[in-house]
């Protein structure tokens, strides 16, 4: 497909953990795509994405067949246009357990979202740990150690290599690196934490955190 076959429509790169889902797979997976970054929490905010999604919500893929929103439904199209990326295991039994983790990402964890917000270029200090948050941690520990020790002997990411799975809880990764968190405290044996470097060094992931910083810094002297 040519690059202008796809255009994400994307939020702040420091602040928009649902817009790097699909832009990490977009860009590991090596698919053209055009990009379209609109600012948040501003007065226009809303009235901008309104003119690319009826959700009214980034991010938002613009393609030759309509506009598909949502991240996960995103990862869902990408999947399906793009099959030699194997973005969701080949395997039936081993496919649906990517789902479900991803799709219990996609559906819970409202307390993480709302107690460490992601902020991907600071280093913060932790937020209080409620009994709400810690639970959440440990969900988060124990997903990823369990996949990696199931499904993930063929390589370094949950099921081997890089699938949708590993693009959903990648902005998880990066909130417990600004947020300062020990995976040794709940649960992890070392697994989890491997995990998440290796999601953190991801090429991708490293050009989106340069972008980030040159927005912060573009607005900074504005």
């Amino acid at each position: 497909m040519a690059a202008n076959d796809y255009t994400l429509v994307i939020g702040d790169k420091n602040f928009s953990s649902w817009s790097l889902r699909p832009w990490l797979a977009l860009t590991h997976c090596g698919i053209p795509f055009e990009e379209i970054c609109i600012r948040l929490r501003q007065p226009d905010t809303k009235t901008e994405i309104l003119r690319h999604s009826p959700a009214g919500k980034v991010p938002a893929l613009k393609t030759e067949r309509g506009v598909v929103w949502d991240s996960l439904a995103i990862l869902e199209y990408l999947a399906e246009r793009h099959p030699e990326h194997r973005l969701w295991p080949e395997d039936g039994a081993t496919r649906a357990a990517a789902r479900s983790i991803s799709a219990e990402m996609h559906s819970g964890f409202a307390t993480l979202r709302n107690d460490m917000p992601m902020d991907l270029i600071s280093r913060l200090p932790s937020p209080p740990i409620s009994a709400g948050l810690g639970a959440d941690i440990r969900r988060i520990v124990a997903i990823w150690k369990d996949t990696r020790a199931r499904f993930g002997k063929g390589g370094s990411l949950l099921f081997g290599s890089f699938t949708c799975a590993d693009a959903m809880y990648a902005p998880v990764a990066t909130r417990f690196r600004t947020y300062g968190v020990d995976l040794g405290d709940y649960g992890d044996d070392g697994t989890a934490a491997a995990y998440a470097e290796v999601l953190l060094g991801l090429p991708a992931i490293a050009a989106w955190t340069e972008g980030a910083v040159a927005e912060m810094k573009g607005r900074a002297g504005t």
